[in-house]
C-alpha cells in the first residue's frame, strides 16, 4: 500500500503531521538564544530582567579652547548727520552727486554770495579804522589829553568791529558747504537753483569708512565681554571682518534681560555695507571643552539640553551641557566629565538609570553614526 492510498484512507494522519511540524518550528525558535546583531536590537529589550541593552559608545577627552560667543546683530555707519544751510542763500554749484565718496572739507554745494563779499570788506574797513584811532588815544592819554574813559569807549568801538568783521567772514564761508568727515553722501536735498534757508538740510551724511554691528547679549555671558576686545563679523553677504567692541552697556533692558553691545570695523574702502545682518563672535576666554555631533544633543524632562552618557557602572546618566563654539562638523560643549563615554548609536532607546552594554567603535565608525543617527 503506498503512502498517498493511506493518507487517501486515513486523513487525520496528514493533521497530525502539519500540527508536529508547526510545533517543532515555534518551539526551534524560543529555544535559540542569539543575542542581537546590532545595538539598535539590544537596545528594544532594555525592558528584559536579563538582558542589558547594548548601545555604541565613544569616549571623549576635555580639551582647552576659546569660547566663543555668538551674538546676531545689524551693520550701521560708525556716523550718521544731516548737514544743514547755516546761512541762506540760492545753489548756485553742485559738486558731489548721491553715493559719492568725500574727504573731509570737500566741497559738496555752494551758494551764491549776493553781497557777502562787500560787507566782509565793509567790515575790515571798519576795524582798520577803530585800531587807528585806538592807537592814536592811547599816544595822547600820555600827555592827558584823553582820559580813560574816551579811551574804554574807543576799545569797545574797535571789539565791535573786530566781532562783525568774524560774522561777515563765518558768513562768507558758510555759502561753501563742506564735507564734515570722511563718508559718503546718503541723501541730496537740494538741487541747482534751489533757495535753501538758515537751517534747512541740504544733504545726509553718512561715515562709511567704520562700520557698527549692534546686537544684544545674553546676561549670562554677558561678564566675559568687555571693551577693546578684538572679535570677528560675518556678514549676511558672505563677507568677514575683524574689529574691537567700542561699546558694553552698563544696564540690562528691562524688558530683555540682554545689554547692548557694538562692534566697531575699519572700512577704509567702503567694501563692507551698511544695514544687513551680520553675526559677532566674540571671545569669552579659555575653557576645557568635549566636541560631539549635534545630533547627540538631546533634552531631559525639564527641557535641559544634554547628552546621556555612561557611568563608571556601566549605567545610562544624563549630563547637562552648554555649547561654548559651534563649527561646522561640531559643537564644543561643557558639563561633561573630563573623560566621558557618550552613547553614539542608541541613545533614544535607553533611559537613565537603566544598565547597558557599551560596546566602543572605532573613531571612523563612530563619526560616521554621528552624523547618521
Amino acid at each position: 500500500m503506498s503512502i498517498r492510498q493511506v493518507i487517501s484512507d486515513r486523513p487525520w494522519i496528514l493533521a497530525v503531521l502539519v500540527f508536529l511540524l508547526v510545533v517543532t518550528w515555534i518551539l526551534s525558535g524560543s529555544l535559540t538564544g542569539d543575542r542581537p546583531a546590532s545595538p539598535m536590537q539590544a537596545a528594544s529589550d532594555v525592558g528584559s530582567a536579563d538582558v542589558a541593552a547594548r548601545v555604541q559608545v565613544r569616549s571623549v577627552a576635555a580639551t582647552p579652547i576659546d569660547r566663543l560667543i555668538n551674538i546676531n546683530g545689524r551693520t550701521a555707519p560708525a556716523r550718521s548727520v544731516e548737514i544743514r544751510a547755516e546761512t541762506d542763500g540760492r545753489v548756485t554749484e553742485l559738486h558731489a552727486r548721491r553715493g559719492q565718496q568725500v574727504r573731509r572739507g570737500d566741497l559738496i554745494v555752494s551758494l551764491d554770495l549776493r553781497d557777502r563779499q562787500a560787507r566782509l570788506e565793509e567790515a575790515r574797513a571798519g576795524v582798520v579804522e577803530h585800531q587807528t584811532a585806538y592807537e592814536a588815544q592811547l599816544e595822547l592819554k600820555t600827555s592827558g589829553y584823553v582820559s580813560d574813559t574816551q579811551l574804554a569807549e574807543t576799545l569797545a568801538r574797535l571789539e565791535s568791529a573786530r566781532a562783525e568783521l568774524t560774522r561777515a567772514e563765518l558768513d562768507l564761508q558758510y555759502m561753501q558747504i563742506r564735507a564734515p568727515f570722511d563718508g559718503v553722501i546718503q541723501e541730496r536735498e537740494v538741487e541747482l537753483g534751489d533757495f535753501v534757508g538758515r537751517g534747512d538740510t541740504v544733504v545726509s551724511f553718512v561715515d562709511n569708512t567704520r562700520i557698527i554691528v549692534t546686537g544684544s547679549i545674553a546676561e549670562q555671558d554677558a561678564g566675559y565681554v568687555s571693551k577693546d576686545i578684538v572679535a570677528q563679523a560675518r556678514l549676511v553677504t558672505g563677507q568677514q571682518a575683524e574689529g574691537r567692541v567700542r561699546y558694553v552697556a552698563p544696564v540690562a533692558d528691562e524688558s530683555t534681560r540682554t545689554f547692548t553691545v557694538e562692534l566697531e570695523i575699519k572700512n577704509p574702502e567702503g567694501k563692507l555695507p551698511a544695514g544687513v545682518t551680520a553675526q559677532m563672535l566674540i571671545p569669552g576666554g579659555r575653557l576645557m571643552a568635549q566636541k560631539v555631533a549635534p545630533s547627540l544633543l538631546t533634552l531631559d524632562d525639564n527641557g535641559a539640553i544634554g547628552l546621556k552618557i555612561v557611568d563608571a557602572y556601566n549605567r545610562v546618566a544624563f549630563a547637562d551641557v552648554e555649547i561654548a563654539r559651534s563649527e561646522p562638523d561640531g559643537v564644543w560643549v561643557t558639563g561633561l566629565p573630563e573623560n566621558a563615554t557618550v552613547i553614539t548609536v542608541g541613545q533614544g532607546y535607553v533611559d537613565v538609570g537603566v544598565e547597558v552594554d557599551p560596546v566602543f567603535a572605532e573613531a571612523d565608525t563612530a563619526l560616521a553614526a554621528e552624523s547618521n543617527p
